[in-house]
């Protein structure tokens, strides 16, 4: 498996967190799981980290790069942080708690 150098030793900041929407949601019975992760992960980097992290198999990971929002208050106008967004598909059988039960 083919990585960048950016990431190799640190896998941990691939990731930042997972996405919690109705889509995102409802993709969980697909066993896609989404996240948000750092806009110059590749898509190798994003696999490698939740195999690592996780311990589970991947079988596939799409990517999207939204557009940056712009963001105002008052007369400031400013750029909301990039983002990019990763649905990962993970093999029959692999599963992720996201919700912990208490």
């Amino acid at each position: 498996m083919e990585m960048t150098e950016r990431f190799t030793n640190r896998l941990e900041d691939v990731i930042r967190r997972p996405l919690i929407t109705e889509k995102a949601t409802s993709a969980l019975e697909l066993n896609q799981y989404t996240f948000e992760v750092d806009h110059r992960a590749s898509k190798p980097d994003i696999k490698a980290a939740v195999e690592h992290l996780f311990d589970v198999r991947v079988v596939g990971v799409s990517t999207m790069n939204p557009p940056r929002r712009s963001r105002r208050v008052g007369r400031f106008a400013g750029k909301r942080a990039q983002i990019k967004k990763a649905v990962v598909r993970l093999a029959e059988g692999n599963s992720i708690q996201l919700f912990p039960e208490s």
